[in-house]
């Protein structure tokens, strides 16, 4: 239970990888600010990035623009101003025109009577206060030019005009409930008048209002509609979404652009839909606009400022513009000179004209250019999150530090490039942010969970091999500590064993002191020629030492290692000789064994304490072979399998076929005698020998006699050569039974 317990708790990549996409989800769905502000900007650079559309033909903007005010005056202007502005657009056939400003005052810029006409006009009704008649002759001036304004739009019969809500209860603590009420009542028309709606719809999201600001009543009267120009920035002051629904009180009334929709449309049905979390969209005819639970819908900037055509009031009005311009088109008047403080912040521009949000808003609804943000776009969103974070969690624990970076880099910048090919080509809004914030968090947590874990092994590597490996090696295992696998794995190696011989009769006639001497500089030669070839020096066996070559790391070469340092360690051995002789001391003589095969290699042993090393009847044959020097006077023995690779690189001659104790296959065994490129002396040695034990084979015991001494004649002290003479005289005395198959069976290790 405790080990069960140990292994659902503990730490890996693909538990990391599950920890993170979970925690990025419960984000998502809690809608982080800093996140979600994030993703607004992500939304932004999107937008700047696909650049300028084409927009329609049908909206056009009448500007109170720099030049205007430079021609006609300070803003606010003489109210017959606007009315020729109105006629203007009257007699140029505009089916449409709405008001971004609000008239909510009387006029107090009149300019329809000169000061004496004033005073002739109080002097005719007998007023003799020239206060009192100045007084009463500015309220019959003012009441004059807004019946003028009053009257055009009346006559127009194609105006919408603007107004807005106060949002807020503290800006209408001043007002009485009278004011209101007259107020809203001069708003009538931009009521939603169906609305439908199922189970009792939340309205929590909507915007609620406390009261309107409006346009004079006999304006208000005249108007064919009304809509509120209310905008609500993002956090970073950024104007993204149109209100289409504002409540107050019991009614819901429509923005601007919808109330100039509906009259350019001429009427047709306007619907809001209501469904159990707020608003579900706003229908006008055929057309379904999609909007957020508040009722706000995603506004697609078609791009910056002055993408919809601009004229100049005081152009339009002093007839520099063709009337033909305004024909069957949606006029919007509104201000975009810098001191009038009508300018926006959207993705294109700090400075954007709030008349030309209304504009963008028309355009999107009329060619349903909506930007697609919706429950299944939600459902893309979670998928994206889910699946990057997924393979980012797959591929980096298999990947190198440097390629894991590269490969987390291409990721997202290919989700960004689809993401965006997807926002540009059809408008749909998939979360950027999440998806990539997911990736980096699986790959930091990924990378650093690694970057702890490989110390921790390296520490544990070089702990574990410091006594069995060079420093180069271990510093070669460490750059990749995933080449070494612990536990058992089986690989083609070679293995070294060696042994000191009589090594109990020398230990006899030394004292302790002297024999651990001799013995540790043995073995310091021994082990100084192990590492130099890379090889793992597996453990000491009292005097026998046992070497892996191909282990933990990949030698393809691990033979032909092995083979060099047989050698180098028996010319070590004769300079060592030569010391000890000088000194007086027992001269050490050693066999070596050596076999090349399929072994298992790993940790052995027990969960408290283990060693790497190798497992096999590969590696006990090494052993035997090690053994099999003393039955034939060699000093280093080699396999069959091992010969096969080094044949032509090494100098060998072929001792026998043996069948070692405990097996029952034969096994052919070579003498390693020297790189072939020393060997030149040693040809007609070995080609003697290896005839010999041809004919040995055969059963022809004179023949190989006599060919083994030649052999001798070569090399006088040969101990091979001695013992096939031996066994051939011993065989031509007592013939073995037939068949004779020249297999020597060992009976000792």
């Amino acid at each position: 239970m405790k080990e069960q317990l140990k292994k659902v708790f503990s730490v890996s990549p693909l538990k990391i990888t599950f920890l993170i996409i979970l925690l990025a989800l419960i984000l998502f769905f809690l809608d982080v600010p800093f996140l979600r502000f994030m993703e607004l900007k992500a939304l932004d650079l999107r937008m700047l990035s696909r650049g300028k559309v084409a927009t329609g033909n049908e909206t056009v903007i009448a500007a109170i623009d720099e030049k205007s005010l430079s021609e006609l005056g300070r803003w606010p202007w003489p109210r017959t101003t606007m009315a020729k502005l109105v006629a203007t657009l009257n007699a140029g056939g505009a089916k449409a025109v709405g008001f971004d400003i609000v008239f909510a005052e009387p006029d107090e810029n009149s300019t329809l009577k000169t000061i004496a006409d004033l005073n002739r006009e109080t002097a005719d009704l007998g007023i003799g206060n020239p206060q009192l008649a100045d007084l009463l002759n500015k309220k019959k001036m003012q009441a004059d030019t807004d019946a003028v304004l009053a009257g055009m739009i009346k006559k127009a019969g194609n105006i919408t005009l603007g107004y807005f809500f106060h949002t807020s209860g503290k800006d209408v603590t001043h007002l009485t409930e009278k004011e209101i009420a007259v107020e809203t009542e001069n708003i009538a028309g931009s009521r939603y008048q169906m609305i439908k709606t199922g189970a009792k719809p939340d309205e929590f999201a909507l915007v609620h209002a406390f009261a309107a600001v409006t346009n004079l009543r006999s304006y208000s009267q005249a108007a064919e509609n009304s809509g509120y120009f209310n905008a609500f920035p993002d956090t970073d002051g950024t104007i993204r979404w149109s209100p289409l629904v504002i409540k107050f009180r019991d009614n819901y009334y429509s923005s601007l652009a919808i109330s100039l929709l509906l009259q350019y449309l001429d009427w047709p049905p306007l619907v809001l839909k209501m469904d159990e979390f707020g608003v579900s969209g706003v229908e006008i005819d055929t057309t379904v606009i999609p909007t957020d639970d508040a009722g706000r819908m995603l506004v697609n900037y078609m791009g910056p400022a002055k993408t919809f055509p601009h004229y100049s009031i005081s152009d339009i009005i002093g007839g520099r513009v063709s009337p033909d311009i305004f024909r069957n088109k949606i006029v919007i008047v509104g201000a975009t000179a810098t001191g009038i403080y009508d300018l926006r912040v959207t993705p294109f521009s700090a400075v954007y004209p709030g008349v030309e949000i209304h504009a963008t808003v028309i355009d999107n609804i009329l060619h349903r250019k909506f930007l697609q943000q919706t429950w299944w776009t939600k459902f893309l969103d979670v998928c994206a999150i889910i699946l990057l974070g997924l393979v980012m969690g797959m591929l980096i624990p298999r990947l190198r530090a440097m390629m894991g970076l590269l490969i987390g880099i291409v990721l997202i910048a290919v989700y960004f490039i689809i993401n965006t090919y997807v926002f540009s080509h059809y408008r749909v809004w998939i979360n950027l942010v999440y998806p990539v914030v997911t990736m980096l968090a699986v790959y930091l947590g990924i990378t650093v969970y690694r970057y702890v874990t490989e110390e921790r092994e390296k520490k544990k590597i070089r702990g574990a091999f410091q006594y069995y490996l060079t420093a180069s090696v271990i510093n070669e295992m460490l750059k990749d500590p995933s080449k070494l696998k612990l536990g058992g794995d089986k690989k083609n190696l070679t293995v070294l064993f060696s042994d000191i011989r009589g090594f109990t009769t020398i230990s006899e006639q030394l004292p302790p002191e002297e024999l651990v001497h001799l013995l540790n500089e043995y073995l310091t030669a021994m082990t100084d020629l192990v590492f130099k070839y890379d090889g793992l020096l597996d453990k000491y066996i009292g005097d026998a030492v046992m070497a892996v070559y191909g282990a933990p790391l990949d030698q393809p070469d691990h033979a032909l290692r092995t083979c060099r340092t047989a050698l180098e360690m028996i010319d070590a051995l004769k300079v060592l000789q030569a010391k000890w002789r000088e000194e007086g001391k027992p001269l050490i003589n050693i066999g070596i064994g050596i076999n090349t095969g399929d072994m298992v290699v790993g940790n052995m042993g027990s969960q408290m304490r283990f060693d790497y090393t190798v497992m096999g009847d590969m590696v006990n044959l090494a052993s035997r072979l090690e053994g099999i020097n003393k039955e034939y006077g060699t000093n280093i023995v080699i396999s069959e399998f091992t010969h096969a690779v080094v044949k032509n690189v090494m100098s060998c001659r072929e001792l026998d076929s043996v069948r070692v104790k405990g097996k029952k296959l034969p096994v052919k065994i070579y003498e390693l005698l020297s790189e072939t490129k020393d060997a030149g002396p040693l040809q007609e040695f070995v080609r003697l020998f290896e005839e010999g034990l041809a004919k040995y084979k055969q059963g022809l015991w004179d023949e190989a006699i006599a060919l083994f001494r030649k052999v001798l004649e070569i090399r006088p002290d040969d101990p091979p050569a001695e013992l096939y003479i031996a066994r051939c005289t011993a065989l031509k005395e007592n013939p073995p039974p037939a068949p004779w198959d020249g297999v020597f069976t060992m009976t000792r290790k």
